[in-house]
């Protein structure tokens, strides 16, 4: 295609091209002519270079008139400022444009109707640029025009674009930074518009924003067009994919969260000019995704390549096309936060009390602050704003910074996780609440408030200054002890960020904070709704699996993603999942549980662990649990999850259970299946040789283990006095159980509490030479540094 020294091709322009064409447009060329080959899609144009500006005020003799206006300009001076600034846009306006520009700029547009048709509408944006300063960002400083058609309309889009070179924000910005206005030119960049706003559009990165772990794809997206996500106008739907699978050839979505998409931004078009605005988005869009698996697929995969083209983290932004069903990517710039983590220190909030709870919405920076609110409606209330309050407003812009820069929190009632006030927020380091819907009814003005980002995804905004304390850890270039060091870990929420801690894995993932907390229902209330007696917790069930085939389809996909982005984190080491261990009134007291339970006196000690599994009343329960691990291990392709049985209580048990995994799709040994049993029953210990034929490592519970040897109920306060993990007997029982895994040549680990609790213990696990213990995430630097001196003074006793 003609590419001349006004215009140029995408195809003819790459990353050194900045001074020419400008960030926005190199960064476009650079995708189209490096990466179309490996599938990103990026749309067709062209830019009209710097020179091109330059050669139509020469044409138009304009210089001297615009230095005239702007040579001895006071910025202070608003009334003069907006006089002179209106002059120069119509001293640029007026120049017109050169006849061959113009014939120039024309031949571009006809070579894009050649490729996408006579109707293709185009989207006219400019980009500043100063020749001796590349890197100056002048991001949001020039206009953009959408759905241009028609040469005239075209040419006189170009004019107005070159003059926007002179709005009032444009030359304040310029004083401010000390440019010379007669350096920095405009080029503009001519392309084939994607029509998102009769589809969605979005942010996505190529790193999780939150935590800064790298091996997730993190996309967002709303409906219309994508100003809405980038403003933090709408709370939009999130995904993740998880790079080393995805790029091993699986194809799933790792976990997914649905956003409240309150709006959308669409085209008005008016006589003179096109304008957008927002409108409702209809209730049942917002009920469901704005975007299907394989559209979030297809953008991992742009964004996979991307990354690995730029060598680095980056921040993209994507389209999707209503009209032609594709997807688009229509920005890339490196990501410059989360990629600058430092992940030798590790801080840690925690919250000490709680509180009533005023709102609720995304979390921003994994942090806690308290404050005075101040609610703020409008630009002119910002001169009220006191360092040191928590700022409450609908949403933020980025005229707000100086004052969010002063703020101990912000909390707004609209915006996701990659708007502006998040962005900010983690620039800053500080919490920030986003997407609550309602704060600025909720939470009183002047009320002191603690807003907490510490408690994983959802962030709370609490009535009161509560107490809370700031974990440091600095984990630099440890040693890894002989005893491999793992994390009980269940909340998939803090997944990301825990796994920059140094472990070998996860000893126990159990699944029962992902049913009470992700799914909620009894499982057999999802299979069997119409045998749920109460009303309200038909509503509830039909609500949560709203955009499921059925409940079964919900359980299976929350659940998954639930312990799939457990073993995402944590890739490749192993993740031993527990399958679920409730009590049968913890059963009971899930949404629809009552009518599938017994009433047991004593659940401590009844229906519960392997005992349930293949027993007619939960074997369908149990069976979902198993396809959501095959879901897991098969489809996500996270081979690394090691499945654990809670409370084998016979041998005879154990064959049962097993077969019944195998008859579901989880067969020991297939395609790397590996099946540990939990050691918590005197009978595992004394038949120890039999169950190891049937597992291949076992995992010491101490907790139930205690209350077994010593006939101590561990959930009655009357007799805790007699509840000891350290007793002789209970140690004489783990000691046996250790010896006969290293016998049968299976696995050993301790999952309990204690060696989190006694150093003690933790040295004496040490001595029998177990081959790995499992800790809260809180003890594990501690204990890894205690395990590391032990073991330099110690010959593991024979």
């Amino acid at each position: 295609m003609g590419t001349s020294e006004y215009v140029r091709f995408f195809e003819d322009m790459g990353i050194e091209d900045v001074p020419l064409v400008g960030g926005k447009n190199a960064s476009l060329g650079e995708m189209f002519q490096k990466l179309a080959g490996q599938g990103v899609r990026v749309p067709h144009g062209f830019a009209i270079t710097a020179a091109a500006y330059r050669h139509m005020l020469d044409e138009a003799g304009a210089w001297e008139r615009l230095h005239a206006e702007l040579d001895d300009l006071d910025p202070d001076d608003v009334a003069a400022l907006a006089r002179k600034a209106k002059r120069a846009r119509e001293i640029v306006y007026g120049a017109g444009l050169p006849d061959d520009l113009a014939a120039q700029i024309l031949e571009g547009y006809r070579a894009l109707q050649q490729e996408y048709g006579e109707e293709v509408s185009l989207a006219v944006r400019s980009s500043a640029t100063a020749e001796d300063l590349p890197t100056a960002s002048f991001a949001g400083q020039q206009d953009s025009y959408l759905n241009i058609k028609g040469d005239e309309s075209l040419l006189d889009t170009c004019r107005r674009c070159f003059a926007s070179l002179f709005t009032d924000r444009a030359i304040h910005y310029r004083i401010d930074q000390s440019f010379d206005h007669f350096k920095v030119s405009l080029s503009i960049g001519v392309m084939k518009m994607v029509r998102s706003d009769i589809s969605s559009s979005g942010v996505m990165f190529s790193l999780d924003t939150e935590s800064g772990f790298r091996d997730a794809v993190f996309v967002t997206g709303a409906y219309g067009l994508g100003e809405n996500v980038v403003q933090g106008a709408v709370d939009p739907d999130e995904f993740y994919v998880h790079k080393p699978t995805y790029l091993a050839g699986h194809r799933t979505v790792l976990r997914r969260l649905l956003g409240d998409k309150a709006v959308k931004m669409i085209l008005v078009e008016g006589e003179t000019k096109n304008t957008t605005r927002n409108i409702p988005t209809p209730k049942s869009d917002r009920a469901r995704f704005c975007l299907n698996d394989a559209d979030v697929l297809e953008l991992a995969g742009y964004a996979c390549a991307i990354e690995a083209h730029y060598g680095r983290p980056m921040d993209m932004e994507w389209a999707k096309d209503g009209l032609d069903g594709k997807l688009y990517i229509v920005q890339a710039r490196p990501e410059t936060v989360a990629s600058q983590h430092s992940v030798t220190a590790l801080e840690s909030y925690v919250l000490e009390g709680g509180g009533e709870t005023l709102a609720e919405g995304r979390s921003v920076g994994e942090r806690i602050a308290s404050g005075a609110v101040r609610r703020i409606d409008n630009l002119g209330q910002l001169s009220q704003f006191k360092p040191g309050e928590v700022l409450v407003a609908d949403t933020t812009t980025p005229d707000w910074e100086p004052v969010m820069k002063t703020a101990a929190a912000i909390v707004t009632n609209r915006g996701g996780r990659t708007c502006h006030a998040s962005i900010i927020a983690r620039e800053l380091g500080i919490p920030a609440v986003v997407g609550t819907g309602n704060a600025t009814t909720k939470v009183p003005d002047g009320a002191v408030v603690t807003v907490s980002c510490a408690e994983g995804d959802t962030g709370r905004v609490y009535d009161g200054a509560l107490s809370f304390h700031v974990d440091r850890t600095e984990v630099g270039d440890m040693a890894r002890p002989r005893t491999q060091i793992m994390l009980n870990l269940g909340n998939p929420d803090l997944a990301f960020k825990t796994s920059f801690l140094p472990n070998d894995g996860v000893g126990l993932a159990r699944m029962e904070f992902i049913i009470s907390e992700y799914i909620r229902v009894h499982p057999l209330a999802l299979l069997h709704p119409d045998q749920v007696d109460d009303p309200e917790a038909r509503r509830t069930i039909d609500r949560l699996i709203e955009g499921y085939s059925d409940g079964s389809a919900f359980f299976v996909e929350r659940l998954s993603e639930g312990i799939g982005t457990i073993a995402a984190a944590f890739w490749p080491k192993p993740v031993v999942v527990r399958m679920s261990d409730f009590k049968t009134n913890e059963y009971a007291s899930l949404v629809g549980g009552r009518g599938f339970e017994p009433s047991e006196s004593n659940p401590m000690l009844g229906f519960r662990g392997a005992s349930r599994y293949a027993h007619p009343s939960y074997a369908e329960g149990f069976a979902l649990e198993c396809r959501a691990m095959q879901r897991v291990r098969d489809k996500m392709g996270l081979t690394n999850v090691i499945l654990m049985l809670p409370f084998v209580r016979r041998v005879a048990e154990a064959d049962l259970v097993l077969q019944t995994m195998a008859d579901l799709g989880l067969k020991r040994g297939e395609n790397g299946l590996e099946v540990y049993a939990m050691c918590e029953i005197p009978n595992n210990v004394i038949l120890i040789d039999e169950f190891a034929k049937r597992f291949d490592g076992f995992s010491i519970g101490s907790n139930d283990l205690t209350q077994l040897t010593l006939g101590v109920d561990r959930d009655s306060e009357v007799v805790a006095f007699d509840y000891d993990e350290r007793d002789e007997g209970v140690k004489e029982m783990i000691r046996l159980a250790v010896e006969g895994c290293r016998r049968n040549g299976i696995h050993s680990g301790l999952c309990g509490q204690a060696p989190s609790d006694y150093p003690d213990m933790a040295e004496f696990l040490v001595r029998l030479g177990i081959d790995s213990m499992s800790l809260n995430p809180d003890t594990v630097v501690k204990t890894t540094r205690q395990v590391l001196e032990l073991e330099q003074q110690l010959v593991p006793v024979p």
